[in-house]
Formats: C-alpha cells, sequence, structure tokens
C-alpha cells in the first residue's frame, strides 16, 4: 500500500515510507520508529493508518540503518543527532502539508517507545506544523521535554510493567504538562513496554494494543479531522 520517497528537510534528503487511502486524500500524520529503525513493522502501521483515512508519513530517522539487536538498537538510539532527528520530523510534516492529498491544516504525530519521545519532542518544538501527539511509551535519555511549552493536545499510552518508563515518571510528566496549562489525556495498560509491537511476542498485549489503537483513532480524528 505505501512506497518509500526522499523529501527535503533543512538542506538535506531523508527517506521515509509514505502512504494514502483509498479516497487519495485525508489528515496528514507523522509515525515516528522505535529504536529498531524503519522496520517493516513500522511500515505496516503506516499502511494501518492509511487504510483508516490518513496521510501517514514514516521518516527514516537513521537513514537506512535497521536493526534486530537490542544492544546495537541501543546503541543507535543513543548516537541519534537530535537536532537533526528534529529537522527530519519538522521536514516530513512539512512535506505533508505541501501535499493535495493532506486535508488538515497541521499533523499528528505518533511514535513508540524512542519515537514517542520524538513525538511529544515535535510536538513541543513545532506547534506550527503539529496539532495533536500520540506517545507511546516514550523513552529518550537525550530528549528533553518541557512541560511549559507543549502546549498542543497530547495523548499517552503507558504501561504499568515498564521498567523504561516507570509508571510514577510517566504519571509526574503528565501532572508537570497539565499545571503548566497543557492537556494531556494519558492511559496505563497493565503491560509490559512494547505491548502495542505485535511483532514481539514476549511483550504484545493484543487487548491493549486493541484499546490504544481505538483511543488512538479517536484522539487524531478529533484533533485533525476539520
Amino acid at each position: 500500500m505505501g512506497r518509500m520517497i526522499e523529501f527535503p528537510a533543512n538542506g538535506h534528503s531523508t527517506p521515509g515510507f509514505l502512504a494514502q487511502p483509498a479516497s487519495g486524500t485525508g489528515p496528514g500524520l507523522l509515525v515516528i520508529q522505535e529504536w529498531w529503525g524503519l522496520v517493516d513493522h513500522i511500515k505496516d502501521l503506516v499502511d494501518r493508518f492509511a487504510a483508516e483515512g490518513f496521510v501517514a508519513l514514516a521518516p527514516d530517522l537513521y537513514h537506512g540503518t535497521q536493526t534486530k539487536s537490542p544492544d546495537e538498537a541501543g546503541k543507535l538510539l543513543m548516537a541519534l543527532n537530535i537536532a537533526r532527528a528534529g529537522a527530519d520530523l519538522r521536514g516530513a510534516a512539512t512535506y505533508l502539508l505541501g501535499t493535495d492529498a493532506v486535508t488538515s491544516t497541521k499533523i499528528g504525530a505518533l511514535g513508540f517507545c524512542m519515537g514517542g519521545q520524538l513525538a511529544l519532542f515535535a510536538g513541543m518544538e513545532y506547534p506550527d506544523t503539529i496539532g495533536a501527539c500520540v506517545d507511546f511509551y516514550g523513552i529518550h535519555p537525550h530528549v528533553k521535554i518541557v512541560p511549559a511549552k507543549v502546549k498542543v493536545p497530547v495523548l499517552g499510552h503507558f504501561a504499568t510493567r515498564d521498567k523504561s518508563v516507570p509508571e510514577a515518571q510517566a504519571r509526574s510528566l503528565m501532572s508537570e504538562i497539565q499545571v503548566a496549562g497543557g492537556t494531556i489525556e494519558g492511559y496505563f495498560y497493565d503491560a509490559d513496554h512494547a505491548f502495542f509491537n505485535d511483532t514481539r511476542p514476549q511483550v504484545y498485549d493484543p487487548s491493549s494494543a486493541k484499546v490504544a489503537w481505538e483511543r488512538s483513532l479517536a484522539f487524531l480524528r478529533h484533533h485533525l479531522v476539520a
């Protein structure tokens, strides 16, 4: 359903996987990768969002590199140039807004693990192009979220058994955003980190993933569909 494209991003070119709905048009959405890279799981999710009516784009933040090794994935995450990743995300949003296929005035940003933190970062840094964020158990030690700067609506999905993003840490972030005047709707699932990833049977939780998927679609449609 989708295809690989190239789009401009602050003076360089970035690859990404793009899919459009059968109608040809719809609200724009960035789907942001986990630490593994732009793997088939993320491409499948882009296709799934397109099937639900979104013009979805997953920018390749590792520019061609991907891995199945947790150790290598950790190294790629830590080596990620955050400034360049930010430029890639902004470039992807600008690209979508410049196409006739996108009907929304702003783009949604949704991501998982590393991508969840980057979705929140994109909403914080680029509110002129990002209109809503969905954060699935976001984490990245080099991406600092300033609660007072988070002004776009946020939906958060967190897991009660997540050792990478402890429940107390997630609740603290939600509280800080709310106290600063932001809007965040958060849900906690009796599951492990990466419970949405159906390619990882050791952590995948079908019932939690189904509910999180439905909540995400409703949230994005509410904030992006005119």
